[in-house]
């Protein structure tokens, strides 16, 4: 099992557009081979720094969704929203 980390800014005004795209692509990854679990927290500091957490069967199972075109017509609308490229950390057990 691996956590994938990804690490978010939103730009300023943009909170309640970016939450409701996540909830969106959400529908998306739940039924994706591989996934687990995921959860989204906000910085408790600065709530435009986002991070999702999530937990998958194998990183082979991280990279399909990563690639797949669902993720990239998801990422597409979200990309709009941030202040600057994802971050995104893979930590193995």
């Amino acid at each position: 099992m691996i956590k994938v980390i990804i690490e978010r800014f939103i730009a300023d005004d943009m909170a309640a557009l970016y939450d409701a795209t996540i909830k969106e692509s959400l529908k998306d990854i739940l039924e994706t081979p591989g996934y687990i679990k995921g959860a989204s927290y906000r910085d408790a500091k600065n709530p435009n720094h986002r991070f999702i957490i999530t937990d998958w069967l194998s990183e082979a199972a991280w990279q399909k969704w990563a690639t797949s075109a669902e993720r990239r017509n998801s990422m597409s609308a979200i990309k709009a929203i941030l202040e600057s490229e994802e971050k995104i950390t893979i930590l193995r057990h």
